[in-house]
């Protein structure tokens, strides 16, 4: 279980990754021709781009390092599944119609396997 979540946020990740870069596509040519650097405090949209396309790469890695864990470490399954329910929680509460709440089930289940519950 702890396996299938790890790859779950892996594909989750770089989905992500996929429809940031579609979705906001103009958005990051403008700034690319801008010269990039400090061009997405400019406005709200620039802002939601950068950082809709930051969460791809550290979801991602999230899983890759669940991957190792689930190899041997069960103490970082266990911080990885906390750390995924803080970030859900709180993300959920400042914005309840996000997405955010895509990551329970994987964080539920680190923290099982973190526990020993499944593996």
């Amino acid at each position: 279980m702890v396996m299938l979540a790890a790859k779950y946020l892996i594909w989750l990740g770089l989905v992500h990754i996929g429809f940031g870069l579609t979705r906001y596509r103009g958005i990051l040519l403008a700034a690319l021709r801008e010269g990039f650097t400090g061009r997405f405090a400019e406005s709200d949209e620039r802002r939601a781009a950068f950082w809709f396309l930051m969460a791809g790469p550290l979801t991602s890695l999230t899983g890759l390092g669940a991957v190792a864990a689930a190899r041997g470490d069960q103490g970082l399954i266990l911080t990885m599944g906390i750390c995924l329910l803080l970030t859900c929680g709180v993300g959920v509460l400042a914005f309840p119609k996000s997405p955010l709440w895509t990551i329970l089930p994987p964080a539920l289940i680190f923290i099982a396997g973190g526990l020993g519950f499944v593996s």
